[in-house]
């Protein structure tokens, strides 16, 4: 793909033509094609919330349900109606994407409520999930003439380009084909070596010497080297660049000055001496960065702001078309109609408005207001989500801190209206859900979007799929988890001579005694740690109930960070010179011309996701280089610097990599489920037995492979 990044742009670009010409009539819209992406977003939505429990990331889902789709329809095409039109095997993963992306924004936020203390119910996580769901995608309608078209080949989005190859390749099924089931059935492999069979470490690390706390890891993931290939080097550099500063200066830094400390430094409750570059990581360096992509997002959207307007300018004017006239548009130029996104959005607002899990004191004004919020800080997310997503990938996509900026903001309107104290942090941390939900949903649907774009399909009938998936993913996302919450929910004696009153309908439990005891909840007390405890006739305490949720089973990495953001800015407590070294972190880097918001996303991320990714890039630097090398050697002189096409073999091999690995760990996920643990104990075989340079080295050897792949044979 061209990177704008890396070169300037040709003065005269030709116009681009989608793979399936506007003129086609093809299915796209089926009750079949609905019907199968809405069963795949079930499962991925519910895996996908395991990985965020587990690990605290999520991994893009378009691609392997793109492929999935591709194979099922071509197995049991006697059974399904015949095989399905490339359009309609578009419709099946935009519809299936909605299912991760939900997840995400709910796994990331929505779990901090019970380590708050609070009940996480079903019924709070469907209306929440399906307010941010609609709201992403009805923010992401008036962008799209902007975002993916205008911007088309300076924003790659990844994994959208990716899955377009993908459905493309399947269609043709020759040469092209083969790059990318190459680098499918490379990525499955290396990723069942590494999660399944367990070969080696997962992610190896060194220790630089002489360089205290500093740590160098690499998560070696196929689908995160493709990333880094189909995004090219630049930004890849710019990302490794944010967490090299993270790893290799600030924590050791911070190590360094912080040793001979006798008091432990806010916001950490251990001595620095004491902590791990994990901890200091966790306990500073994630504020800093949260401060940083805040930041980067205000300057980002800022500059966007002019082409922005200019894209309602354009939808405005669609709204004054006749019937006629927005019939004659081309079939694949027809969004939804911007009067639809408007009364959508009214009806959302005053449907928020009414929700109870968003007020924070009674009375409609309170809660309208709480919705206003939502929908202002849904669109400015939507925004810097979508770009983010186009820049660097919904797996690099930090989701997480849009909400923690979500909740700061929020927060902050509390504090000014005397709304302080734990009774409110429970409707600031719904505020934050649905914003990061709408944001998360965005970034899905602008890849989905490109996906179209590059295919040939109708914006609209895209639209319309991932409402749908919003729809039905939202019912088993809730219900998931519950289930990890309550199967991994261990009762322990509790030391505390505190006395509670359950609520009258509070649930009664056997206590490991035998006897019954009522359950009952604690937030905001200095005398008892937020959460759950059974308490007998008294009300005195006599057992923690340890949920589920903050467990070792599903530590929930991204929601504790919520929940400390959340109780620091309303007790006053957040550390703020932290936040601020990241949002100057941000202006300095846009003052000397460096892309500010990648740069931060690598300083919010950890260094291990972004090496993988540098990796990527630099094999695409490689490929650009030998190619820029032959064509100057064959036009006697010096050439001018090339890359490769949209659909050059480097790209697509990628692309295999991407969905193939994607597909492995996603299905890996399932064998860490409860219940299942002694499946993968089983499966696992190698027990880690090699050493990690050894699957490095293996790693480094996928790196060869897309190089080679991509100067073997001709680009597009």
């Amino acid at each position: 793909m061209a990177q704008a990044l890396e070169r300037p742009a040709p003065a005269a670009r030709p116009a681009f033509k989608p793979f399936v010409p506007d003129e086609a009539r093809l299915p796209e819209l089926t009750l079949r094609a609905l019907a199968m992406g809405s069963l795949l977003g079930l499962v991925f939505g519910a895996s996908s919330v395991y990985l965020a429990l587990r690990v605290g990331l999520t991994v893009s889902a378009s691609v392997p349900i793109a492929v999935i789709s591709i194979t099922l329809f071509r197995a049991f095409s006697h059974v399904l109606g015949g095989r399905a039109s490339i359009l309609e095997n578009t419709v099946v993963q935009t519809t299936g994407s909605a299912g991760e992306s939900i997840a995400a924004g709910v796994a990331f936020t929505l779990p901090a409520l019970v380590l708050m203390g609070f009940e996480m119910d079903w019924t709070r996580t469907l209306l929440l999930a399906l307010c941010g769901g609609i709201l992403g995608v009805l923010m992401m309608i008036p962008l799209r003439r902007y975002l993916i078209v205008k911007e088309h080949g300076r924003l790659t989005y990844p994994e959208g380009t990716a899955c377009a190859e993908v459905l493309i390749a399947g269609e043709e099924r020759g040469t092209q084909a083969g790059f990318v089931f190459k680098g499918l059935f490379a990525g499955l492999l290396f990723k069942l070596a590494t999660v399944v069979a367990r070969l080696w470490p997962p992610v190896p690390e060194v220790h630089v010497p002489g360089l205290k706390a500093s740590k160098v890891g690499c998560d070696i993931s196929p689908e995160l080297m493709g990333v880094g290939y189909i995004i090219g080097y630049r930004s890849s550099a710019i990302m490794v660049g944010g967490g090299l500063l993270s790893w290799l200066v600030l924590i050791p830094t911070i190590a360094l000055f912080g040793e001979g400390r006798m008091t432990p430094l806010f916001p950490a409750t251990t001595l620095i001496s004491q902590m791990s570059p994990d901890e200091i990581w966790s306990r500073y360096i994630r504020y800093i960065g949260a401060g940083a992509v805040a930041a980067g997002g205000i300057i980002n959207l800022v500059k966007a702001m002019p082409t922005i307007i200019d894209s309602f300018r354009a939808s405005f004017r669609d709204l004054r078309l006749s019937d006629e006239g927005a019939a004659a548009r081309p079939r694949t130029e027809r969004d939804l109609p911007l009067s639809l996104v408007l009364g959508g959005s009214l009806a959302l607002t005053l449907f928020m408005a009414f929700l109870p899990q968003l007020k924070a004191v009674p009375g409609f004004g309170v809660s309208l207001l709480s919705a206003i919020t939502i929908v202002l800080f849904g669109f400015f997310f939507s925004v810097v989500s979508s770009r983010i997503t186009g820049e660097l990938g919904s797996s690099s996509n930090p989701i997480s801190g849009m909400a923690i900026a979500t909740l700061m903001g929020t927060c902050l309107i509390f504090i000014v209206l005397g709304w302080t104290g734990h009774a409110y942090t429970a409707a600031a941390l719904s505020i934050g859900t649905v914003v990061g939900i709408a944001a998360s949903n965005a970034g899905t649907t602008s890849q989905d979007l490109k996906t179209s774009f590059l295919v040939g399909g109708t914006p609209w009938r895209q639209q319309v799929a991932i409402m749908v998936g919003v729809l039905t993913s939202v019912l088993v996302i809730g219900w998931t988890l519950q289930v990890l919450n309550r199967n991994n929910t261990r009762i322990q004696e509790a030391a505390y001579d505190v006395v509670l009153s359950p609520r009258p309908d509070a649930r009664v439990m056997t206590g490991p005694d035998g006897q019954s005891y009522r359950l009952a909840r604690a937030g905001g007390m200095a005398t008892l740690p937020d959460g759950a405890y059974l308490v007998d006739a008294s009300g005195r305490v006599r057992y923690r109930v340890q949920e589920g949720i903050g467990s070792d089973k599903a530590p929930a990495p991204q929601a504790t960070l919520m929940s400390l953001v959340i109780k620091g800015i309303l007790t006053r407590q957040l550390p703020w010179g932290l936040v601020l070294l990241g949002v100057f972190t941000s202006i300095l880097l846009e003052i000397i011309g460096v892309p500010a918001l990648a740069f931060a996303v690598g300083v919010y991320l950890p260094l291990e996701t972004t090496t993988p990714v540098f990796l990527g890039g630099l094999a695409r630097l490689a490929v650009d280089w030998r190619r820029t090398r032959t064509l100057g050697a064959s036009a006697g002189g010096a050439a001018p610097p090339v890359s490769e096409s949209d659909a050059g073999p480097g790209v697509l091999y990628s692309s295999g990599l991407v969905a193939g690995g994607s597909i492995m760990g996603l299905a890996a996920s399932f064998l860490g489920a409860p219940g299942l643990e002694r499946v993968a104990d089983a499966i696992g075989f190698g027990r880690q037995a090699l050493p990690g340079g050894l699957g490095f080295l293996v790693f480094a050897g996928l790196c060869f492979l897309i190089y080679r792949t991509a100067v073997k044979a001709p680009a597009g």
